[in-house]
C-alpha cells in the first residue's frame, strides 16, 4: 500500500465541516473494533487527489471518506461505528 500521512492531515478538511476539533475524537473501527482517535488514523490522498480516505492503524479498513467539490463536501462514516468526543 503507498504511504500515508496521519489522520492530523484531515483535520482541517474536517473543520471545514464539524464546529468542534475532532482530533482527539474516538472512531472505533468497524472491522476489528480497535478504537482510534482520528488524529492517529492513516490518510491516504492528498492535493491532487479526488478526496481523502482514512484507514485504521490496525487493520487498514475504511474507516472515513471525505471528498470535497467547490460548494459541498461528502463525509461517509460507515468504516466506524461511532464518532464521540468528550
Amino acid at each position: 500500500m503507498a504511504d500515508h500521512l496521519d489522520g492530523n492531515d484531515m483535520l482541517g478538511a474536517l473543520a471545514e465541516i464539524f464546529a468542534v476539533d475532532v482530533s482527539t475524537a474516538v472512531a472505533p473501527c468497524t472491522n476489528c473494533r480497535q478504537r482510534n482517535v482520528v488524529a492517529a488514523l492513516r490518510v491516504y490522498g492528498g492535493p491532487n487527489a479526488p478526496g481523502l480516505v482514512a484507514r485504521c492503524p490496525g487493520c487498514e479498513h475504511v474507516v472515513l471518506r471525505l471528498v470535497r467539490g467547490p460548494e459541498s463536501a461528502w463525509l461517509e462514516v460507515s468504516g466506524t461505528l461511532r464518532i464521540s468526543m468528550g
